[in-house]
């Protein structure tokens, strides 16, 4: 089966720099886009559209929380209905120019803290589901592997992909490890590189405590602002073909 390789990008904003989507973009197949809330803004997002389309990569709303400070990564108090309301807001920003480019909204992946909320909250997953839903029931929602977030959205009739992170620590229970913990995000391209072969061949990671969990991967996540990023996806990208194992977004499986 195809597997996909997502990053968040679009980052930047104003003066401030992060990231760096030009080198990183020919190793992936979906470009998760910043909206304006915790990261990017308008020429930022128009930018990283036309990057994306010029290299026949997927786009995707990453929306989180109205956090500039924070990078989206503190989890905040919301009243019924507020994540709804920010994600409704954030894929119409996105959409905008998507439209305006000729270039097709395939997907939202929360960010952050929000993702992590939706993950493992009923009520806040609920939130995110009928946002995506309400907007374009189409779209391919991405979400953390074996969630109550990806169960709940599956049994709504959404498109869900579910995501693992091959260079990130997880705990035997499935989960993320904190990343407080040490060791908990992994940077060595070898190390990864002989994960994310075992994961796709066999649907298998080492825990952190030595433990062999079972995590479907529908698509495999970099993150656009871990230093050496780039380098990590060309190694991802290199070793699944390498393995003969057929790389591209899920709306062309």
């Amino acid at each position: 089966m195809p597997v996909d390789i997502n990053c968040d990008m679009g980052e930047s904003f104003g003066s401030y720099s992060i990231g760096e989507d030009e080198k990183i973009i020919p190793f992936i197949t979906s470009a998760n886009i910043a909206c304006g809330y915790h990261a990017g803004d308008p020429l930022v997002m128009a930018r990283t559209v036309s990057l994306a389309e010029a290299h026949g990569v997927s786009v995707g709303a990453h929306p989180g929380y109205p956090d500039l400070m924070g990078y989206g990564r503190r989890r905040l108090q919301t009243f019924p209905g507020e994540i709804k309301g920010y994600l409704l807001y954030q894929m119409g920003a996105l959409s905008a120019f998507t439209r305006a480019a000729g270039v097709q909204l395939r997907h939202v992946k929360p960010h952050g803290a929000l993702y992590n909320h939706a993950v493992g909250d009923e009520a806040a997953a609920q939130e995110v589901i009928e946002a995506v839903k309400s907007f374009d029931p189409e779209l391919f929602l991405f979400t953390l592997s074996g969630s109550i977030c990806a169960e709940m959205a599956e049994a709504s009739g959404l498109r869900v992909v579910q995501e693992v992170f091959p260079d990130r620590a997880y705990l035997p229970d499935g989960q993320l490890a904190p990343r407080s913990m040490e060791g908990s995000v992994l940077h060595d391209p070898d190390t990864v590189r002989r994960r994310v072969v075992k994961l796709i061949r066999h649907g298998r990671l080492t825990a952190v405590n030595g433990d062999e969990i079972r995590l479907r991967a529908d698509t495999l996540c970099v993150h656009g602002d871990t230093p050496g990023a780039w380098m990590l996806a060309k190694a991802i990208r290199e070793a699944l073909e390498d393995a003969g194992i057929r790389v591209a977004p899920p709306g062309d499986w």
